[in-house]
């Protein structure tokens, strides 16, 4: 086995380890917590050599690089979640090609994402991205906005809505996030009253908080830097 094939199966099973051992410790059954091994900007090299250690699940921010990793890639089973911002005028390169889209964050790219699955004759699954803390430079809908969102697009035949995602802001003290974790799991409890439906996904948690995140209930850990190293540059 290949130095970087190890380095990257040894990481991604420390991780694993770590998001069983908090699920374990908040009563929760660690097969319900899965891994997003944030690949953007990562060779596709990297992600056919952790498919090998048992790895699945990888998340992609742009649409151009994974639309090429996934025709490098067109042999493996790998499960893609688009988690990057998303403009509606691209959606429909998405729509149809990935296991999760966390990212939607208005009406627009939900209906632009609806439309391109309807063609193709695919129902897309979806999250719905909320920015709870109000950061003026991070996507997400706001709070307030969230049930109306939510309603409109559980009227799409197309695209299907099974949980929300959020992004804390950056703190030093992981701690400090949990009551955006905390915040994000009571609103999908809520919408799910509302709605009369199940939403099963809490897309939340990264490198630098997953520990709480998961505490607090997240069904998706999205880690990329523990698991791959510092990212390149952006070309």
């Amino acid at each position: 086995m290949s130095t970087r094939k190890t380095e990257l199966a040894d990481k991604t099973a420390q991780v694993k380890e770590e998001l069983a051992e908090a699920a374990k410790a908040a009563g929760r059954k660690p097969e319900n917590v899965s891994l997003v091994a944030v690949s953007k900007l990562h060779p596709a090299s990297d992600i056919r050599a952790l498919t090998e250690s048992g790895q699945i699940d990888f998340g992609e921010n742009y649409v151009q690089e994974v639309l090429n990793k996934q025709e490098e890639l067109a042999d493996l089973r790998v499960k893609w979640h688009f988690i990057g911002g998303l403009q509606s005028n691209k959606a429909k390169f998405v729509a149809g090609k990935f296991e999760l889209v966390h990212s939607v964050d208005s009406r627009k790219l939900a209906q632009a994402l609806h439309k391109k699955a309807l063609s193709l004759n695919v129902v897309q699954d979806i999250l719905l991205q909320v920015n709870i803390a109000g950061e003026a430079q991070k996507s997400g809908i706001n709070v307030d906005s969230l049930p109306e969102l939510a309603d409109e697009v559980m009227k799409m035949e197309n695209v299907r809505l099974v949980g929300l995602m959020t992004m804390p802001p950056f703190f030093n003290d992981p701690e400090r996030a949990r009551p955006v974790f905390s915040r994000l799991r009571e609103l999908r409890d809520t919408l799910e009253s509302q709605l009369g439906t199940q939403l099963p996904h809490l897309s939340m948690g990264m490198t630098g908080d997953f520990i709480p995140a998961v505490q607090e209930g997240a069904t998706l850990v999205r880690i990329g830097t523990r698991i791959f190293g510092a990212r390149p540059p952006k070309v």
